[in-house]
């Protein structure tokens, strides 16, 4: 069993940044990690992934230059850098773990980023 917690979100004006956090318990290091989000009205999607090593990184082609996605194994940890932030960039972000690629089986509760114009 995994539990994530996310923490970081606020509300930021644009082009700002913000730094987003996922605290997880259980065996970490083996799990592929990920931040969705859910813009209001809209479905949850994909934004950034990591693998268990760090090594492979993968994005949403909206966030690529502008979001970079990192983890800590030893601290149990997986961030996401946030720069340049738009309006549209508005939604509640999840970081979910997965022990197969693409196939996310835990989700933390979700943290509010709000970017105003």
């Amino acid at each position: 069993q995994v539990q994530l917690v996310e923490s970081g979100g606020g509300l930021v004006q644009a082009g700002e940044s913000l730094r987003l956090s996922c605290a997880a318990s259980g065996t970490f290091s083996r799990f592929f990690m990920s931040w969705f989000r859910r813009a209001p009205g809209k479905e949850r999607i994909f934004v950034a992934r990591i693998d268990w090593s760090g090594r492979s990184r993968w994005y949403a082609d909206s966030v690529k230059g502008r979001f970079t996605i990192s983890r800590d194994n030893a601290k149990n940890t997986v961030d996401l850098q946030m720069n340049s932030l738009k309006p549209e960039d508005t939604a509640v972000y999840y970081c979910a773990a997965g022990v197969v690629l693409g196939s996310e089986s835990y989700w933390g509760q979700g943290t509010q980023v709000t970017v105003s114009s």
